[in-house]
């Protein structure tokens, strides 16, 4: 007679089984084949190095890869330089409407970043509303937001909340004594941040700092719309994948193994860096908010609201431009509703599209998540250690390379799945599973084991013990990690852009291509739509979890 040890362990090991099956087939066999297209060239499709040496051999091809290393780490330093003193200063400052302020800066955080390109081009663009104010009036002409330099100002807005989300929570785990006993010995202020506050902060700093690394390096839209000529390798491979002259499969795929290899030296080696720097902090004193008077109070208010303001004022510019009347592609003075109706006449199948795909693919999000969060927790062993590693590779991979593995693997017979929602509904589970396993994890990890034997004691199945005792419990983490992941599917465009058809086209899509077009108000119209549903998703977010922060 089999024991009860013995069934529990072959319940939860057909389960971790079947996940990391699941996983092999969607991601690590597109991949796998990827790497083999890569390596695929010359005559009858021999293995061969071609493809990487006609990468290297044209400066207009790793030119593309200087300029994503250029973009990526000037946009890492700067995020971080903007972050550090703003993350301080909302911890250890009393600042007027800090909960609301928190609020609007993550918001700010979870729009699409080529939302922001789209804002700044009607902002700063060679006839934005800026760009012309300065010329008609003072007769000034205002620098030029293309190129590199407004790559730099959009992804530095975007990202660099997420640093912000980091740093507050280790600035509150820094014990008040350290910072007493640092102005006693005469660091005050600047000198304080410098050289007793950032040396404690450093792991979080590198966490933070890859996060913002990794997103700059895949993020397609911004230098897409904004970039004009300024070639990054996202677009590079996109172009080199979907070219008008018929594109090279291998090529683009060479060109994302160099992606990959470039994504994965980083990740190893701040994963490295933060090894070795990494120590625990546990405050038994954390800082307190202090009201501070005169020019310090006044720099450190305008240093938070001037930030909010940079980051957040340019995309409620794109919600008031929806509400403007147009003649053809132009804004004209008065109001109307015209471009939401032409928005719904147009691409109104783009909306649907959003929230049937974005549901269907949550429901596969949670379900899977709420395994793999609670095996790789209690089920501890070589299989579901793979299974977390495995779980975590979409952290790491661009949305571009996924999409064109993807398309690689599944576009002939007998697995056909190309032009279908279905391989759309699997980017996204794929790529958004990680907020939801985090959570899902977190939460198992404060249930005590204890509940689960005494369930168990009691004669209950294992199985049974899971459904009605630890999976209720699980659920707010789930529910939080699942809302997350709601938010960054319906902005989702790397991916999307390589795998929809004209029938299952998103919204992120659409605005992105009636940009294109130089239809602005239905581009206006649908992103203040998607930005709405993203503000009622956080709102919906804090509500259930009683926070102010989003833990990443």
């Amino acid at each position: 007679m089999v024991s009860n040890w013995a069934k529990k362990r072959d319940v939860w090991s057909l389960i971790t089984l079947g996940i990391i099956v699941l996983y092999t087939f969607v991601l690590v066999l597109p991949l796998f084949t990827l790497l083999k297209a890569s390596f695929t060239g010359g005559e009858e499709g021999k293995l061969s190095i071609e493809y990487f040496l006609k990468f290297f051999g044209k400066k207009y091809y790793y030119g593309a890869l200087f300029n994503s290393l250029k973009v990526t780490i000037a946009v890492t330093i700067a995020a971080v330089v903007i972050a550090t003193p703003l993350a301080y200063i909302m911890t250890t400052i009393k600042i007027k409407g800090k909960v609301y302020l928190q609020i609007l800066i993550l918001i700010s955080s979870m729009a699409p970043p080529f939302l922001g390109a789209y804002s700044w081009i009607l902002l700063m663009g060679r006839n934005g509303v800026i760009t012309n104010f300065m010329s008609n009036i003072f007769h000034i002409n205002t620098p030029d937001i293309y190129g590199f330099t407004g790559i730099l100002v959009v992804l530095t807005l975007q990202l660099t909340p997420l640093v912000y989300m980091f740093l507050m929570g280790a600035f509150k785990s820094i014990d008040s004594s350290l910072l007493e006993a640092a102005e006693s010995m005469g660091y005050t202020g600047i000198k304080k941040l410098v050289k007793v506050v950032m040396p404690l902060i450093v792991p979080t700093l590198l966490a933070g700092s890859l996060l913002v690394f990794m997103r700059a390096l895949a993020d397609f839209g911004t230098p897409m719309l904004i970039g004009e000529g300024y070639q990054t390798l996202p677009v590079l491979i996109f172009n080199e994948f979907i070219s008008e002259m018929g594109g090279d499969d291998g090529f683009a795929a060479a060109i994302s193994v160099i992606v990959i290899i470039l994504a994965l030296s980083i990740f190893l080696l701040q994963k490295y860096v933060s090894n070795r720097k990494s120590f625990s902090m546990s405050a038994l004193r954390p800082i307190k908010e202090k009201q501070e008077k005169g020019l310090k109070n006044v720099l450190a208010n305008l240093y938070v609201y001037g930030f909010l303001a940079l980051a957040f004022l340019p995309q409620l510019y794109v919600v008031y431009t929806a509400f403007l009347k147009t003649s053809g592609r132009v804004f004209v003075k008065g109001y109307s509703l015209d471009s939401f109706k032409m928005a719904f006449s147009r691409v109104g199948d783009s909306i649907y599209n959003t929230f049937l795909l974005g549901i269907i693919a949550m429901i596969f999000v949670v379900i899977i998540a709420i395994l793999i969060g609670y095996v790789t927790v209690r089920r501890r062993n070589a299989a579901t250690n793979g299974l977390d590693i495995i779980s975590m590779i979409p952290y790491i991979v661009p949305g571009s390379v996924l999409g064109i593995a993807l398309l690689l693997t599944f576009n002939s017979k007998p697995i056909l799945l190309s032009g279908t929602a279905t391989i759309l509904i699997i980017s996204f589970v794929i790529r958004r599973l990680p907020y939801t396993i985090r959570s899902s994890a977190a939460m198992v990890h404060q249930i005590s084991p204890s509940v689960e034997e005494a369930s168990a004691s009691l004669g209950a199945s294992n199985m049974k013990t899971f459904i009605k005792i630890t999976l209720p419990m699980m659920l707010p983490g789930v529910i939080s990690g699942a809302i997350l992941s709601w938010v960054t599917i319906i902005s989702e465009l790397s991916t999307s852009i390589i795998l929809y058809t004209a029938r299952t086209k998103t919204m992120t899509i659409a605005i992105y291509t009636e940009v294109i077009r130089g239809n602005y108000g239905i581009a206006a119209a649908l992103s203040t739509m998607l930005m709405i549903i993203t503000i009622i998703s956080l709102l919906l977010f804090f509500k259930l979890t009683g926070k102010k922060e989003v833990a990443i």
